[in-house]
């Protein structure tokens, strides 16, 4: 019976093909809305997560300046060595910690000039930041201690001075001052807040104070931890040194902050998630609106057919014979916009996320449930205009003009 209506149902359908188009055009926008943001909402969060994963495991960053913003103040009070060995000397949970001093700078090689970011840090910082090196090597423990003017470069900077040539063994001159190139740094790409990552040049910090700052100020502390759990007591026993260290009275605020990297990506991630829900509950609506759209066509279905409606009762038809008939066809006009709904959904948002670079990952369970929903909503809305045509009297209908 129920293939037999589905089979009857098509026909239907088919024999009105632009009725049936513009009947189906509601639940295709509406699928294909709540498809393709879905997907991209996904696909948007996956990418933030690894971007913040590629950052580094575990970590807190500590900057001078009290009022939270992200990142050091000009007019705060900024770190030193001493600070730095204090805390990893008695932080027990301190696998490792870098510090970092940076800048915008100029940078040449031969006729060649460019503007970029110059890092000083110590050998720890590739390590926690999860650098990878595509030639040469990362400057030693020796270097950073002695303060020798050696640089590691980022892909970005490489290709505006060098092009295609090795870089690695050449001397640029940093400011006006000469650095030998030793490494390549693997490209990473943009960073969550909009930051070139291979843009930049990584110098032993000593050699970074002694030629370019004058003085021994660190504007930033990186601290790794060995576990996700280890992240808050070290958070914890970090704060407490350097209060102690900056001489910071009991009760008073801190003059520094710190900041779980971690927490970064789950914020992003949970303003989109909610980003996500409010524009799927915006095309949810429109699942609703093709919903109105199958009852008032199925209506309209069901005064058009009044006479067979007619002929069958009086020909021994149940009501429920009829009632399953215009059921299923509803349910067809909804399943039908619903897979195409799956599929121009998709497909935005294959072209959304590949021309931005995130990541393209379509739900299976997504995909079922929208169809899944899509039929029920069939279903609902084509309940009333089925029931009516059921509970039909025969002579009645037969005598419809």
């Amino acid at each position: 019976m129920i293939f037999a209506g589905l089979r009857l149902a098509l026909r239907e359908l088919w024999a009105n093909k632009m009725r049936t188009f513009l009947t189906c055009l509601g639940m295709i926008i509406g699928v294909s809305a709540v498809i393709a943001l879905l997907t991209i909402g996904a696909g948007v969060s996956s990418s933030v997560n690894r971007e913040f994963a590629s950052i580094g495991q575990n970590l807190v960053w500590i900057w001078p300046g009290a009022d939270g913003q992200r990142g050091p103040q000009r007019d705060a009070k900024k770190f030193t060595w001493r600070d730095l060995d204090l805390v990893r000397r008695t932080v027990p949970q301190v696998v490792k910690i870098a510090p970092s001093v940076g800048g915008g700078t100029t940078v040449k090689f031969g006729n060649l000039d460019t503007r970029t970011t110059i890092i000083g840090t110590t050998p720890d910082y590739f390590d926690i930041r999860l650098w990878a090196l595509d030639g040469g090597r990362f400057f030693s423990e020796a270097e950073s201690d002695a303060g020798r003017l050696v640089c590691v470069m980022g892909k970005t900077v490489r290709e505006k001075l060098f092009g295609s040539l090795d870089p690695v063994g050449q001397r640029i001159r940093v400011d006006g001052v000469s650095c030998e190139v030793v490494g390549l740094l693997k490209p990473k790409g943009a960073s969550t807040f909009g930051d070139d990552e291979d843009d930049r040049i990584i110098v032993p910090l000593r050699a970074y104070q002694r030629r370019f700052t004058g003085d021994d100020w660190i504007n930033t502390l990186q601290l790794m931890a060995g576990s996700k759990g280890d992240v808050a007591p070290m958070m914890e026993n970090a704060r407490n040194v350097l209060r102690g260290l900056r001489n910071i009275p009991e009760g008073k605020p801190d003059d520094f902050t710190m900041q779980d990297v971690s927490s970064f990506g789950e914020e992003s991630s949970e303003v989109l998630g909610y980003i996500t829900m409010f524009v799927s509950a915006v095309a949810f609506i429109s699942l609703i609106v093709g919903g109105i759209g199958i009852m008032n066509i199925m209506l309209v279905s069901v005064t058009e057919r009044t006479r067979e409606i007619g002929i069958r009762l009086a020909i021994g038809a149940q009501e429920r014979d009829v009632l399953a008939q215009f059921l299923i066809e509803a349910m067809a006009l909804a399943v039908l916009g619903g897979l195409v709904g799956v599929a121009l959904g998709l497909g935005i948002a294959f072209l959304v996320t590949g021309a931005l670079g995130w990541a393209f990952l379509p739900s299976a369970p997504l995909i079922v449930g929208a169809t899944l929903f899509s039929a029920l909503i069939g279903i609902g809305f084509g309940f009333f205009p089925a029931r009516r045509a059921a509970r039909m009297n025969p002579i009645d209908a037969l005598r419809f003009e």
